[in-house]
């Protein structure tokens, strides 16, 4: 026993004096002493470098994987570890030349700013990688949806790669960071050309976002911009509108906010849609009724109850009247024009896709040469597209059906076909007899 103890002893110390040797080797400025070190700097970063992928991408991924959490996922995706890991071979390389006195000052100086610097700028890019990630959980939080935060995000990473470019610098030729920023100070009106539309467009951010201007998925309409459809993403310097053609359209954020444009928002909301279009009447087709007319119309279901109203205040208007009923000028008449608009209020009244809670009139625009126009102006309770331009074509589709039973007629220009006929019945009619 006592000669193992012996003979580990010696062993020992034997290892103690090879471990002195080599330390005292590598402590000589030779050029294989200088380059041997940096060799076992490099080694132990490139074990730093495997240990840590090891530890944060393996270990980390699969707790990722394990969790119920969105957050870590996105941290995960947006690869803010993976950009961690490699903090860990700089940092190997920044304390591993502290231990190499071999090295000359200058060089062991140089090598550790270096690999600050890329620490700083390692930390500087997982910073914004997080910041990234930010905003993916955000615009994925449905009572968030609609207000991005893109924008701000941008900013926050502009002035997070200014900084850390500052830091790197400094850091690598060993200033301090205030020098740099004082120089910043002086260049301030240089800086403001250079980002005068990134400063537009953080103001005209924060202006979209202050008044809830603009939101994705909102239909825009930007006539200098030729954009019309649904804006699909707000960024610092440009919003995006797929219009309905499917084309994209890009406008600078800066720009939506010095010109005009229309937010069709307001409409979504409310739940109605306007429809706003015309009839015209033939204006040579507009008459006084008769009384077989009035009592044929009091059996429309839409007119009985007008048609009732109007004779009482008909009747009771003439009775009030000292001159001769027979003459037109001398007593009040339906007409029916008149009889048609009130059958197209009651119609669109019980419409089942017309809202009843918004402005519903039919109305009379002012003569034009094309005939009368009979104006709708009145809601539909869809405010989908398609929906709503069914809803019109329907309720068209019977004022144009309809119009005949009053004895109107809607205008329209005489084609080649109404030439050709008026032509062949003015040659019949010049015939002679056989």
């Amino acid at each position: 026993m006592t000669r193992i103890l012996l003979a580990l002893q010696v062993a020992d110390t034997a290892a103690a004096g090879d471990r002195q040797s080599i330390v005292g080797w590598l402590a000589e400025p030779t050029l294989a002493a200088q380059a041997t070190g940096l060799l076992l700097v490099a080694l132990a970063a490139y074990v730093a470098d495997k240990l840590a992928r090891k530890l944060l991408l393996t270990t980390v991924g699969r707790l990722v994987r394990g969790t119920t959490f969105r957050w870590d996922d996105v941290l995960h995706e947006f690869r803010v570890f993976q950009r961690l890991a490699h903090l860990a071979p700089a940092a190997a390389v920044y304390y591993g030349v502290k231990f190499l006195p071999s090295l000359p000052e200058a060089v062991s100086d140089f090598v550790a700013n270096v690999a600050a610097a890329t620490m700083v700028m390692i930390g500087v890019l997982a910073a914004g990688s997080v910041l990234s990630a930010v905003n993916e959980i955000y615009a994925t939080t449905p009572s968030f949806r609609g207000r991005p935060i893109k924008g701000y995000v941008q900013i926050a990473k502009i002035l997070l790669y200014i900084l850390g470019a500052v830091l790197a610098v400094a850091t690598l030729i060993g200033e301090s960071p205030l020098l740099f920023l004082s120089g910043i100070g002086a260049m301030t009106a240089v800086l403001l050309l250079i980002f005068r539309d990134t400063i537009l467009s953080f103001v005209a951010s924060l202006q979209m976002a202050s008044y809830d201007l603009v939101r994705v998925g909102d239909w825009i309409e930007v006539p200098q911009y030729g954009a019309d459809g649904d804006v699909v993403d707000i960024a610092l310097h440009t919003i995006k509108v797929q219009n309905w053609d499917k084309t994209i359209t890009t406008i600078p954020t800066h720009r939506l906010i010095d010109g005009s444009f229309k937010n069709w928002r307001g409409m979504s909301e409310s739940g109605g849609r306007r429809i706003k279009r015309a009839l015209y009447i033939d204006m040579n087709t507009i008459r006084f009724l008769e009384e077989a007319d009035i009592e044929r119309f009091e059996s429309f279901a839409l007119l009985r109850d007008y048609i009732r109203r109007k004779k009482t205040e008909l009747a009771a208007d003439a009775e009030g009247r000292r001159a001769d009923p027979e003459l037109v000028a001398n007593a009040r008449r339906l007409t029916n024009i008149g009889t048609f608009r009130a059958y197209v209020v009651n119609y669109l009244r019980q419409h089942p896709k017309v809202h009843r809670g918004m402005t519903l009139m039919v109305r009379q625009r002012d003569p034009t040469p094309d005939g009368l126009p009979l104006e709708i102006y009145a809601f539909s309770n869809d405010t989908e597209w398609v929906t709503y331009e069914g809803i019109q074509s329907d309720i068209f589709d019977h004022m144009l059906a309809v119009a005949a039973e009053f004895g109107l007629r809607v205008f329209q220009h005489p084609s080649g076909r109404d030439f050709e006929a008026a032509l062949r019945g003015r040659v019949d009619a010049n015939a002679a007899p056989v």
